[in-house]
């Protein structure tokens, strides 16, 4: 018994001589013969055949004199199979009635027209015609403010002093029009390095990934991506043409040990940006600034701020990093509105936001030395943090406080102050009779995805997603109304990449509004400050138009 249908190149492949050269057409066979100088033989007429007509090509049906002559090469057997396939009313002649079986008048039947020729491509597909005139989405664009924001800066950057600090606040987009203006430099000025510092991991990590996107999209030639702090170690002098993403503790403790290294890439480095602008005033860092700014005389300097001042508090230190960056500042500038977040939340990029402070004055099991750590350095450290992560009346209040919310929210999202603790909120949580799910650094991917899932479903069931250190950005899940930032942190950028999960506007496919609680932990100064500074704007700058 034979296998059903047949395919195309075993038609051509069976044709004999005066089929083949009716399927080519003359002035093709009268061409080959010219160009191999001598009448080509069967095989070579085949060969063509196939290259033309075979290989899955729906041509070699829809075309109504190609496939006349395919049909009348099939054997007996093949054209009564076809016939019955298409369930033709023959009169004894199976070849004329296939011939006059026209697929364009039959649709319900064409699909086993094609299939009999092992055809897998839509016979019903048509060519798609472009219009006159269509809009092209760009795969990284930028919204207008964020265009108007990356204009003045890189006009900012291109006169001396060339620098600026760029102030939107979350949710504005400000790393995305930081990559644009970056992707710009290493277009014009390339090949050259830009440096990118910041003092966080997470932070670290979000802006290699985060160029990496932008400049796949953007980009016009292979550049490096250098990961620099960590346990991530790589040889400064080899740093060449690219992007450099390093960590500040990383550089500083670069440059005391050789501080003419980092000189050396101050020669190759045209730009460098400050994620955490109010950090550049740091004495351990400012010299790594330095070091990298001042090299050469047309060297860039860009910081990117969510409250252009340091302290918040401080008029002094305020003004000291208002004349690190002469003064210059670039921010939303929105006719019609006097606050950028008004404009955002207006126009439906931000939910309007409701923040509340849930003070712990209790004990957190930090030493003496650890508090004045914590107090003089830049952030907590991750000891610190694990520490933390163990005061049991601390815990309590924000069981207490995700307990209320779940009262008029069904997305919460809660940042713990370490992995340990965020398991401890989840499993307080699954005690209690709550939908608590957890994701860390250490959650296997798959799990993780599978979770994620599950929180950005429809599922009327309230949720709440604990994690740390991984979803501070990249993710995304709208209908988030609700933050508990459980997570002391002194950097406003990482605050404000916490509190801008639950701040998706509607135009972003979020809420009207949103709650954001943050535990303040009154034990350890300054750490207060950060949700303060949240909506802080100084007037210590010069704008740029």
């Amino acid at each position: 018994m034979t296998s059903p249908g047949i395919s195309i190149e075993h038609v051509i492949n069976g044709m004999k001589r005066a089929s083949l050269c009716r399927l080519l057409g003359d002035e093709l066979v009268e061409t080959l013969r010219q160009l191999l100088a001598s009448t080509p033989t069967d095989d070579a007429l085949r060969n063509v055949a196939n290259v033309l007509y075979a290989d899955n090509n729906p041509t070699s049906i829809q075309d109504a004199a190609v496939r006349n002559i395919i049909i009348d090469s099939l054997s007996l057997e093949k054209a009564r199979e076809l016939a019955d396939k298409l369930r033709l009313k023959t009169k004894g002649n199976f070849y004329t009635s296939l011939k006059a079986f026209d697929p364009a008048k039959n649709p319900d039947h064409t699909g086993a027209l094609f299939s009999f020729f092992g055809i897998t491509e839509d016979p019903s597909a048509q060519m798609v015609r472009k219009p006159a005139i269509n809009e092209v989405t760009p795969e990284y664009g930028l919204f207008p403010h964020q265009r108007d924001v990356a204009r003045r800066a890189q006009m900012a950057l291109e006169v001396h002093p060339n620098k600026v600090v760029v102030h939107m606040p979350t949710g504005a987009g400000k790393t995305r029009t930081a990559m644009h203006i970056i992707a710009r430099h290493l277009i014009d000025h390339g090949p050259t390095v830009v440096c990118w510092l910041a003092n966080s991991g997470e932070l670290l990590e979000q802006a290699a990934e985060d160029f990496e996107k932008c400049w796949r999209v953007l980009g016009d030639q292979p550049v490096m991506v250098y990961r620099f702090w960590g346990d991530r170690n790589i040889d400064l002098s080899e740093v060449r043409n690219g992007i450099l993403v390093a960590g500040f503790a990383k550089m500083h403790a670069a440059y005391s040990r050789n501080q003419n290294a980092l000189i050396a890439l101050g020669d190759r480095a045209s730009l460098t940006v400050v994620d955490e602008a109010h950090q550049a005033i740091a004495r351990t860092y400012r010299s790594v600034i330095e070091a990298l700014y001042t090299k050469q005389p047309e060297n860039q300097l860009l910081g990117l701020t969510a409250t252009p001042g340091r302290t918040w508090n401080d008029a002094g230190a305020d003004a000291e990093l208002s004349e690190f960056f002469a003064n210059s500042k670039v921010t939303l500038d929105v006719p019609g509105y006097s606050d950028p977040v008004d404009f955002l939340i207006s126009e439906g990029y931000l939910a309007k936001p409701t923040f509340t402070s849930v003070r712990f004055d209790g004990d957190l099991g930090l030493s003496d030395k650890e508090v004045k750590a914590a107090e003089a350095g830049v952030d907590i450290s991750d000891e610190s943090l694990r520490t933390i992560s163990d005061s049991g009346a601390r815990n309590f209040i924000i069981i207490r406080a995700i307990e209320d919310l779940l009262q008029r929210h069904n997305r919460i999202i809660v940042f713990g102050a370490s992995v340990r603790h965020a398991h401890l909120i989840t499993g307080l949580l699954v005690a209690r009779g709550h939908d608590g799910k957890l994701v860390t650094g250490e959650t296997p991917i798959a799990r993780r995805e599978r979770i994620i899932r599950q929180f950005k479903s429809d599922a009327p069931r309230a949720m709440v997603l604990c994690n740390f250190g991984v979803l501070t950005t990249g993710f995304d899940a709208p209908r988030t109304s609700a933050a508990v930032i459980a997570r002391p942190t002194k950097s406003l950028v990482l605050y404000s990449q916490m509190v801008g999960r639950a701040t998706r506007g509607p135009r972003a496919g979020g809420n009207e509004t949103s709650e954001i609680v943050t535990v303040v932990d009154t034990n350890l100064p300054g750490f207060g400050s950060v949700a303060e500074a949240f909506t802080n704007w100084e007037d210590v700058w010069h704008e740029h138009e």
